[in-house]
């Protein structure tokens, strides 16, 4: 039976009370919040295990919630939002969120796309043994993902669980070249429902961290194909 808490973010009285019925039912702690103030405030004091976010609340939109949040906290974002144009979707993701949901949805998608977010994210949270250490490295730059933990120049540098397993996933095959579909299958994983451009968005994110970090290594952009982690001699 699941423990983790949600903080639930929608001004619809019924999509708050359908999720909680249904979060509740899996064991899941919810919280409810129905504007864009009552859910920094909320996340600041209550510190939940992941954030069902809609876009479209009062006084603070999703998208200013998630830029607040994303300042202090790499808890995981899935965006509700009854937009699903291609836009609202890469800002969501730029913005940091980790899914998102389109409505109408069905609960019981709600509910694979959160298991799927907390079985990623808490990966973290379980030590392996020694032998077991899921870590690459490279000119200053080290990617462990028992702990998920990204050192760059020698200092840690946070960032989300997706970023980190596709950084790692890449880094560890150097040289392969990964179209946009392997990578969705092979690091997102069945049952992630996106499309192509979450991995350019991802990319983009990552490279931002890893901007003139070494001339030894490049995470290039392979056209018409999709991406590799290219090393040099």
């Amino acid at each position: 039976m699941a423990t983790e808490k949600i903080l639930v973010v929608d001004d619809d009285n019924n999509i708050c009370e359908l999720l909680r019925l249904y979060l509740e039912k899996e064991g899941y702690s919810v919280t409810l919040a129905k504007t864009g103030m009552q859910a920094v405030r909320s996340f600041a004091e209550q510190q939940p295990d992941l954030m069902l976010l809609d876009i479209m609340l009062p006084e603070l939109d999703g998208w200013q919630v998630c830029r607040e949040v994303r300042k202090y906290s790499n808890k995981p974002i899935i965006m509700l939002t009854a937009k699903g144009e291609t836009f609202d979707k890469v800002l969501g993701l730029e913005l940091g969120a980790d899914d998102y949901i389109t409505k109408p949805f069905e609960a019981k998608e709600v509910l694979a796309r959160i298991k799927a977010v907390l079985r990623r994210s808490g990966a973290a949270a379980n030590v392996a043994p020694a032998e077991e250490i899921k870590q690459v490295s490279y000119d200053n730059l080290v990617i462990n993902l028992t702990n998920y933990e990204l050192k760059v120049k020698g200092n840690r540098v946070e960032a989300p669980p997706k970023e980190m397993e596709l950084l790692y996933h890449l880094a560890s095959n150097p040289n392969r070249v990964f179209t946009r579909d392997q990578l969705l299958d092979e690091v997102w994983g069945f049952d992630y429902y996106g499309d192509s451009r979450t991995v350019d968005v991802h990319v983009k994110r990552i490279r931002e961290k890893l901007e003139d970090v070494s001339d030894k290594w490049e995470l290039k952009t392979v056209w018409s194909v999709g991406y590799k982690f290219e090393t040099k001699d």
